[in-house]
């Protein structure tokens, strides 16, 4: 049996972060939490995820630099931005941030799961952490 799909949640608000964690480990996903953009890198260094989950308003470290910064560690890390922030003129919609998506919050919990399952998909079949 492979290795469930490890996601990093990027999440500033506590409940919403560990009701998430909770969703994705019942649907079979292996989930990290991290309180901002800089916990988040922490976490990374020490146990690459195969996909990122950052909401835009944190402290220290916001949304948009961490994922700059994960850029940087891993080109092609699908991201997917949950926020209740997002304008039409987000810097985020351009093709350099592929592969990424938006959500807006508040998320239908399936719709998380099915997107994460799209987002993933190109990955069936590589090794998880590698």
């Amino acid at each position: 049996m492979p290795d469930p799909f490890h996601i990093l949640v990027a999440e500033d608000e506590a409940l919403a972060a560990l009701a998430l964690e909770d969703f994705l480990s019942i649907k079979g996903f292996r989930v990290t939490l991290a309180g901002d953009g800089i916990e988040a890198l922490e976490r990374f260094a020490e146990d690459p995820a195969d996909l990122l989950i950052t909401d835009l308003r944190m402290p220290r470290m916001d949304g948009h630099a961490l994922i700059r910064a994960m850029r940087e560690r891993c080109a092609d890390l699908p991201v997917l931005v949950m926020t209740g922030y997002l304008t039409h003129d987000s810097d985020l919609t351009h093709e350099r941030w592929k592969p990424l998506e938006i959500l807006s919050k508040p998320v239908n919990p399936q719709t998380i799961v099915s997107t994460l399952k799209r987002m993933l998909e190109p990955r069936q079949g590589q090794p998880q952490d590698a």
